[in-house]
Order: structure tokens, then C-alpha cells, then sequence
């Protein structure tokens, strides 16, 4: 893992398993948005400025060394939908899915997050790159395994892919109730082991991350986690539970991109 920063640019955390693809992993600073959208707000379905929004991603975008490419999002809704991308989304509506992946240069993939799980994913051999958007009911539902399926249609292989696991919230910051345990138990016996009831506590909390990274690897690929967490972070990372808890009317979204391209 390692932190970019650049004069001018936001800082970013880059990973090793992703070269050599231009990547990277942001938080909320080096941008232009204020209030609670301080400042590198890239979610286009906040209520913050939109112009502040296209700001902050053409920073992004700048920051990866691709300041003309288009950074492509979906319409994300908590499931397993994948889209294969070879160009710049039309005008209109985006798709609505929770993963993109792409063998085309010039375009950058993101995935927005503010406590769930972003993953990117890189095939150097096949040249082949992805990301998705993992909260809870899309991890249970298989967009991590989605995704590896989309690549393997243009041509990765599982041998070769490696994902990482963005900032996303951990484990002690994310108290569940217990009918939310069971549903994950009713689906695998297993997945009792990533709920632990904390001391002190008398409701279970959920490795989030955690459960990502075993369904990555059992799917076969190679995988890790930068384990860093958006809820305890506050001065790095937007945090929805967090805004939440204050009662606050909105929050920001940060974004991990990839893009198709090697450094």
C-alpha cells in the first residue's frame, strides 16, 4: 500500500497487486466541495454542487494521469449487476448495476463508497480491469463473483486477477441487529464467524470487509484489504453511518478508479 499525493492533485492510496494499471483509492481531501461535502465529494447522487462534483472527479481523473478520461459510475443499488464497458456512457440515466469492468483504454472505472466496500480488480496478462460496489446485500449476493465472471468473458483468467478492498467501515464500527446475522447464517453456516458481539455490547458487529475478502478468494482470485476504516477516519473518509449517527442531511461519496491504461 502507499499514499500519492501530487502538488495541487488528492491524495490517493495505490496497491502493488493493481500494476500496473493506473489506479487509486481517494478520501475526502483535495477538493473543491464545502460544508458536509468537504471536499472531494464524487457522488454525482449527492445534493452538493454538481459542478463541484465534475471538479472534484476531473482532479481525480488528472490525478491518475488521465486528466481527459471519463470517470464511468453506475446507478449503484446494493446488487450483483455487472456492466461491460467499451466507451463513455451515453447521455441519460446510467446503468443501474454495482460493477463495470473494461479491456478499453481511455476511461477510468470508479466505484463510490462512503462505509461500503470498494474493490478494484486488474488481469495485467489479459489486460483486463474492474470495480465494484459492495455493501452488504451485494457482497451476499455475489458482485465480487460477478465481477471475476464479467472479466473472464473478455479474456482474464482467475490465476491472474487480483482485487484489492478499498476504505470501507470495520468491524467494531459495525453494529448489526440480529436478524441481519441470521440472514447471513441462513445463507452459509460459515458466516456465523465474521459476527462477534464486542464486550460491553449486547448486539453482534459484521467484518464487512472481512466476508468481502473470503468470498474473493474462495472465488479463486488473489486478493487483500488496505484496511482502513471510513467510520473512524473522519478527517480522510466520508462515513454514511457516521452522518447518520449526527443526524446529518446528506454525505459525500469517495471514489477508487481504474482504469485500463499502465502507468
Amino acid at each position: 500500500m502507499t499514499t500519492l499525493a501530487q502538488p495541487d492533485t488528492p491524495p490517493s492510496v495505490v496497491s502493488s497487486l493493481l500494476e500496473p494499471f493506473r489506479h487509486g483509492f481517494y478520501g475526502r481531501r483535495g477538493g473543491v466541495s464545502t460544508d458536509i461535502y468537504g471536499s472531494l465529494n464524487c457522488g454525482l447522487g449527492s445534493n452538493d454542487v454538481r459542478a463541484a462534483v465534475v471538479e472534484n472527479r476531473r482532479r481525480v481523473a488528472t490525478s491518475v494521469g488521465l486528466p481527459d478520461a471519463p470517470i464511468l459510475t453506475c446507478h449503484q443499488i446494493h446488487s450483483a449487476g455487472v456492466v461491460v464497458v467499451d466507451g463513455p456512457f451515453a447521455e441519460g440515466p446510467l446503468p443501474k448495476a454495482d460493477g463495470l469492468v473494461t479491456r478499453t483504454p481511455g476511461i477510468l472505472l470508479g466505484a463510490l463508497a462512503a462505509d461500503c466496500v470498494p474493490i478494484l480488480f486488474a488481469d495485467a496478462r489479459a489486460g483486463v480491469v474492474g470495480a465494484a460496489h459492495a455493501g452488504w446485500k451485494g457482497a451476499l449476493a455475489g458482485v465480487g463473483e460477478a465481477t471475476i465472471a464479467a472479466m473472464e468473458r473478455l479474456g482474464g483468467k482467475r490465476r491472474d486477477i487480483r482485487a484489492v478492498i478499498g476504505p470501507c467501515i470495520s468491524q467494531p464500527n459495525y453494529e448489526v441487529g440480529d436478524e441481519f446475522r441470521q440472514t447471513f447464517v441462513a445463507a452459509d453456516a460459515d458466516n456465523a464467524r465474521f459476527f462477534r458481539v464486542p464486550q460491553g455490547s449486547a448486539r453482534p458487529h459484521f467484518d464487512l470487509p472481512g466476508y468481502v475478502l473470503h468470498r474473493l478468494t474462495a472465488a479463486g482470485i488473489t486478493a487483500a484489504s488496505l484496511e482502513l476504516c471510513t467510520y473512524a477516519n473522519e478527517a480522510d473518509y466520508y462515513s454514511f453511518r457516521r452522518t447518520t449517527h449526527r443526524r446529518e442531511p446528506d454525505y459525500g461519496r469517495q471514489v477508487a478508479v481504474i482504469a485500463a491504461d499502465k502507468a
